[in-house]
């Protein structure tokens, strides 16, 4: 497994994209974020059979049209999604994936895992290495860091299937955690345990606001936060949409999504 963490214009909190290599004779590439030297000499060492993406941000798609040009890979897309695919990276997929489907390379199968939340076409790659050991990795994309947090906005982020994604993700054990910003996870359950933590006591805070009667947007972000948001009030307010959206969901708070306005379950004609 090879990664090359690559220079993006666009803000991450990194300012790199992880772009990753699974194999070499028959290799996948992963979220080619842009051109660059190191990923070039990378792909011309390899025999580069198979392209795909964790999801289509334009963060990590920017080198797919020129990387799957010069290859010749065949070109994935999450099934269901491939209009984006093709609105993101301007070319259209040779095949398309779904959840348990399999893309083989000299590495071993690589297992496409459907975790959306993040981004609405979201998946991990799980690498199964094999031998008397099974050692599994998972390219997680946008779904863990080591450090920090990911960000889940609505409209496009959906906090429920967020967090299932997580809970799928740890029941399945993995040995390690290739992310698309930041370093390897080499504790994949103790990181996962402090992702769905941070989000859940974050869920607290904004469920308290609504208690307390705070009903607009602005008011809950208010509330759901003690620090300056200066420069960051557009990323929180996304981040308590989402958190009142799955709120809603789950019958815990009354949320008008036409007017964006919260109340206490069974009050303000709820």
């Amino acid at each position: 497994m090879h990664r090359i963490a690559v220079p993006v214009s666009r803000s991450v909190p990194t300012g790199t994209t992880n772009a990753y290599l699974v194999g070499t004779e028959r290799a996948l590439l992963v979220d080619p974020p842009a051109r660059h030297d190191a990923l070039d000499a990378l792909v011309d060492d390899a025999r580069v059979a198979h392209l795909a993406v964790t999801h289509t941000h334009p963060d990590h798609v920017g080198g797919v049209a020129r990387y799957a040009a010069e290859t010749g890979a065949t070109v994935w897309a999450r099934r269901g999604h491939v209009d984006a695919f093709e609105a993101a990276t301007g070319i259209t997929p040779d095949r398309t994936f779904a959840e348990g489907s399999v893309v083989d390379t000299d590495a071993g199968p690589v297992t496409v895992l459907d975790t959306p939340g993040h981004a609405r076409d979201h998946v991990a790659f799980e690498v199964d290495f094999g031998g008397s050991a099974g050692r599994t990795e998972v390219l997680c994309g946008d779904l863990a860091v080591a450090e920090g947090s990911v960000a889940v906005g609505a409209p496009e982020g959906d906090m429920r299937a967020y967090l299932t994604g997580l809970r799928r993700l740890r029941a399945r054990a993995p040995d390690r955690l290739l992310p698309g910003h930041g370093p390897p996870i080499d504790d994949p359950r103790a990181t996962i345990d402090r992702l769905i933590a941070h989000r859940l006591a974050r869920e607290e805070r904004v469920r308290r606001a609504v208690d307390d009667g705070a009903r607009t947007l602005d008011e809950v972000v208010d509330a759901a936060y003690d620090t300056d948001l200066s420069g960051l009030r557009d990323l929180a307010r996304a981040t308590v949409h989402a958190h009142l959206e799955k709120l809603a969901v789950e019958g815990k708070i009354g949320w008008d999504r036409a007017a964006k306005r919260a109340s206490i379950r069974g009050s303000d004609g709820v």
